[in-house]
């Protein structure tokens, strides 16, 4: 007989986590049910989920003579998690104008971030094809941030862009560090951008870029996306706070992810800002093909499990030494692997 699995003691603060959300199951299988129990419902239609605040989303009618209207729909139980960009099958209420979501449709893609709690994939944002990493010289940019959007777009199959927002704010103590900084992704290939909303440049090379794609704005808070998008979406509401004072980390400004619609095509997704965006949902191997210039030297050391640490005969390593992959970039990797070890 196996040793007998010690039963784990909840605190009263994850008791209460538990009940809460027991709670809002409940209520949204009984808010569903009523209204299909009353037979108030319409027919099955698609939608396009534009918002999502919990128990409920916002949901854009695709087709017929209701399309492009906004219903407030309710979540049928037992349904997968659903962010914005999420396609659904919904059914309106006839009675009250809200309704209810009956299925999601499949994804082309999903960007997601571990749970907090199991560690497991949570949906961050659905069908996007496009990831804008908006970095800004207050609050200071990481590189390991960045590295680490980086590989959750390169994991997925969506096309990054770097945009250096508030470029009013730069100085001669700042210049030159975030200068190196970009020069070393422009090295290896991926596309930079620079924007300032006080002073109105580079808004039309990013309407460019953005046009005809589903993006999403992610970065840490205080950057200026939200600004971004109400410069680049003129008569949207988009609420925007400055940094707080003594505090250039920045404070969050926006809490939902939210989609908005380009007059000229395509569709962006503005993120709550996050100061940290874990991996530990992606294997290492995953990881690695990640970091885009190590793809060439991937598979080719001694050992099969090689770490890249001091194994001997390591590919990676000699493209090291050899300058082919930068010392910033491989510090950034063993530090992002090292961080799902202690995990």
């Amino acid at each position: 007989m196996g040793p007998r699995l010690a039963k784990r003691k909840l605190t009263r603060q994850q008791t209460v986590r538990i009940q809460t959300q027991q709670r809002a199951r409940a209520g949204r299988a009984g808010q569903s049910a009523q209204l299909e129990s009353e037979g108030e419902l319409g027919p099955e239609q698609p939608g396009l989920i534009i918002a999502h605040f919990g128990r409920q989303v916002d949901v854009e009618a695709l087709e017929g003579p209701a399309a492009g209207t906004i219903t407030r729909c309710h979540l049928r139980a037992n349904l997968e998690a659903l962010v914005t960009g999420d396609r659904v099958a919904w059914r309106a209420s006839t009675a009250n104008g809200t309704g209810v979501i009956v299925a999601g449709l499949p994804r082309h893609s999903m960007l997601a971030r571990p749970d907090v709690h199991t560690r497991l994939p949570r949906p961050v944002a659905a069908n996007v094809d496009r990831i804008v990493i908006v970095i800004a010289p207050e609050p200071q940019p990481f590189a390991n941030l960045i590295d680490r959007y980086l590989v959750a777009a390169e994991d997925i199959g969506i096309t990054p862009l770097l945009l250096l927002n508030k470029t009013d704010l730069l100085n001669p103590g700042n210049e030159a560090a975030i200068g190196t900084l970009l020069d070393q992704y422009r090295a290896i290939g991926y596309p930079v951008l620079a924007t300032s909303t006080a002073r109105d440049s580079g808004l039309d090379a990013l309407r460019a870029e953005l046009q005809d794609h589903t993006s999403i704005f992610v970065g840490q808070s205080g950057v200026g996306k939200s600004s971004l998008i109400g410069r680049l979406l003129p008569g949207v509401d988009i609420r925007v706070g400055d940094l707080s004072q003594g505090e250039s980390k920045g404070r969050h400004t926006t809490t939902t992810a939210r989609l908005f619609h380009f007059p000229a095509g395509g569709d962006l997704i503005d993120s709550p800002g996050i100061r940290e965006f874990g991996l530990g949902h992606i294997e290492r191997a995953r990881i690695e093909s990640g970091f885009i210039e190590f793809r060439p030297w991937l598979g080719r050391c001694r050992f099969r499990d090689c770490r890249h640490q001091q194994e001997p005969d390591c590919a990676l390593r000699d493209a090291l030494a050899s300058g082919s992959i930068s010392a910033e970039r491989m510090a950034s990797f063993r530090t992002i692997v090292a961080s799902l070890e202690e995990h």
